[in-house]
Parts: structure tokens; C-alpha cells; sequence
């Protein structure tokens, strides 16, 4: 009868788990990785000194963002108070016919200089690997509008998303804050991102899986863009985000697989076991689901209102979004991760049966 019901080595089937403890401890040490990417000023220094384009690009983002955030201090302090007491109406005509104008200039010119910095960046990194391009056709033309129009729309809506968590009452100000910290390291590292040809599920699935490491990377110009009005601290962030742009395209962000962030050090074997995070630890944070959900309504409203028919299903948190962004493209697990078994066979692993 034993040996009819008994199976020896069903214990060895079940997945191995780090504790708790073990599993902050990972995070807390992504999380200090991610700070120390985020203040390599020297390394900052050394790539603008070394590089003219990236150089020249750097000083037409200061003087234009110094210039703006002078000017708008400088009506605050000097027009603003007596206006409300004059001319109520004047205030609005002054953000109507030069606030919003400049503001919408200055985020094309930004985006303009800020990437050609990436680009450079990159290639200075990669001298032997070309940045991901598509191709100059009609197709490839009005994907780059389309993705342009996009990256608005995702700004647009992590604004609005930010402004929302910061309505709640009593913790709303430390989870507006605390998802700017994401929002401002997914933008640093976009154009890495974009660079090798990752799709937008691809960055997305990336950041919510190491969401330690970006929270703490996005910490420090978070920071920065926390003290002043709305318009003020997008300048601030504009002002700071070449810099950070160079930081993310020398980072690399921890760990390498998510699923296994202790791998054995000795080879795979018939022997190894894998010890998974522990189950009360997330390993992957829905963090932008709110934003596509926003990004997935808006593109339906515009394809409906453009007389294009859309799908009665919805399932896929990215079925829209994604073909409108960028198409196909590839995920970062070929990008950051280490040569070797991919995440999938290594979970098999650990769940695998001793049968002998």
C-alpha cells in the first residue's frame, strides 16, 4: 500500500521561496543601486566635456529653461499679486497667448535637443551597435507621428493620474509622489528604451518588474520638481532631464531576472534548486495601469471618432495602445539580461521532480 500511494520525491516538486526578510533585503538593495545611478554626477560631467554635440545640446536646454522659469517668476513676483486686484482678466490672457505657447515650444524643443543628447549618448556607448531606427517610408513617417502623438497622450495622462492620487485624502500627497518617482524614471530611460527597439509592453513589463530600483532612480528629480507651481517644476524637470538621461544610458538596471535574482553561482545541474522571492513580496507592481487604461479609452475614443470600427474586446491591457505606439518590437530581456536559460525554463526548475 505504501509504495502504491507514496511518492518520494514529491516533496522536491514544490518551489523553493526566499522569507520575507531575505526579499526586502533584495529590494532594499536595488533600491540603493538605483539612488547611486541616480547621482553619478562625475560620470555626467565627463560625457558633456567629452562630447560637443552633447555639449551644445545641453547649454540650448539650460538657456531655454532658465530663460522660461525667469520669466515666469519674474510675472509672479512682479505682476501677478496686482492683477488680482486690477485686472483679474489680464492673468488669463497672459497664460493663454504666452504661458501655454511657450510651454508647448519649449516641451518640442526639449523633446528635440533630449534626444539627439540620448542618440549621441548612445552611440558613444555602443560604437559597434547602431540605435534602432525604423525605416524612411511613407509607413515609417506616420509611425513616428503616431508615436510622437503618443508620447504626448502618455504624458498627458501620467499628469493626470498624478494629480488624481494627490486628491486622496491623507495619503495622497506621499502616492502622487511616490508615482512621480516612476513616472520620471520611465521617461529618463525611454529613449534607452527606444534605442534598442523595445516595445512599449517591453518598458513598461521592465520598470513594474524592478520597481525598487526605478522608484529610488526617480527619486531625486521627483525631488527637484516637488517645490513649485505645475508649470515651474515641468520646467525644473526639463532643466535636470539631459542629465539624467546620461545616467540612465550608463545604468544598468538590477536584477537581471526578477524571477530569479539569486541564481546558484555554480552551473546548471542536475542538482540546483531555485529559490524564488517570497510570494508576500511582489515581484511585479501594476504601476502604469491606470495610464494604459487612460491611453487604451483615449485611442479608442480618437479611432471611433476618425470612423475607424473598434474591437468589442478589450482584454489586453495594451491592445490598442500598442500598435499605435510603436508596433511589434522586442523586450528588454535580451537587452539587460545575462546569455543563458530564459525566465520561464528557469522557473521549470524549480519546480522540477527528483524521480530518481
Amino acid at each position: 500500500m505504501a509504495s502504491k500511494y507514496s511518492y518520494p520525491g514529491h516533496a522536491s516538486s514544490y518551489p523553493l521561496f526566499m522569507s520575507i526578510q531575505e526579499s526586502l533585503l533584495l529590494q532594499i538593495r536595488y533600491a540603493g543601486r538605483g539612488l547611486f545611478d541616480a547621482f553619478r554626477w562625475p560620470l555626467v560631467a565627463t560625457t558633456i566635456a567629452g562630447d560637443a554635440e552633447i555639449r551644445s545640446n545641453i547649454y540650448k536646454s539650460l538657456a531655454l529653461n532658465c530663460v522660461c522659469l525667469t520669466c515666469l517668476y519674474m510675472f509672479d513676483l512682479l505682476f501677478f499679486d496686482k492683477q488680482k486686484w486690477l485686472r483679474p482678466s489680464v492673468g488669463w490672457i497672459y497664460r493663454l497667448l504666452w504661458l501655454i505657447p511657450v510651454a508647448g515650444i519649449s516641451f518640442y524643443l526639449n523633446s528635440s535637443w533630449s534626444s539627439v543628447i540620448a542618440k549621441r549618448t548612445y552611440a558613444l556607448q555602443n560604437a559597434n551597435h547602431a540605435a534602432a531606427q525604423q525605416p524612411v517610408t511613407y509607413a515609417g513617417v506616420l509611425t513616428a507621428i503616431a508615436t510622437s502623438a503618443y508620447r504626448v497622450v502618455m504624458v498627458f495622462t501620467s499628469v493626470m493620474v498624478s494629480f488624481g492620487l494627490g486628491l486622496i485624502p491623507r495619503i495622497g500627497p506621499v502616492a502622487g509622489f511616490v508615482f512621480l518617482c516612476w513616472i520620471d524614471a520611465y521617461y529618463c530611460f525611454e529613449f534607452v528604451w527606444i534605442a534598442r527597439g523595445v516595445s512599449l509592453s517591453g518598458r513598461v513589463r521592465h520598470l513594474e518588474e524592478r520597481w525598487a530600483y526605478y522608484l529610488a532612480f526617480g527619486f531625486p528629480s521627483a525631488a527637484l520638481c516637488s517645490w513649485g507651481s505645475g508649470l515651474a517644476n515641468a520646467i525644473i524637470f526639463a532643466l535636470f532631464f539631459p542629465l539624467y538621461i546620461i545616467m540612465a544610458m550608463h545604468a544598468r538596471p538590477v536584477p537581471d531576472d526578477p524571477y530569479n535574482p539569486q541564481p546558484p553561482s555554480s552551473r546548471f545541474g542536475d542538482n540546483d534548486m531555485i529559490r524564488h522571492p517570497s510570494p508576500f513580496i511582489p515581484i511585479r507592481l501594476p504601476i502604469f495601469a491606470p495610464v494604459m487604461w487612460l491611453n487604451d479609452w483615449i485611442v479608442r475614443a480618437v479611432s471611433v471618432g476618425s470612423g475607424r470600427r473598434g474591437s468589442s474586446r478589450h482584454n489586453r491591457a495594451f491592445s490598442e495602445t500598442e500598435r499605435v505606439e510603436e508596433g511589434g518590437g522586442r523586450g528588454l530581456g535580451s537587452v539587460y539580461s545575462r546569455p543563458g536559460r530564459t525566465v520561464q525554463t528557469r522557473i521549470n526548475m524549480g519546480q522540477r521532480k527528483k524521480m530518481d
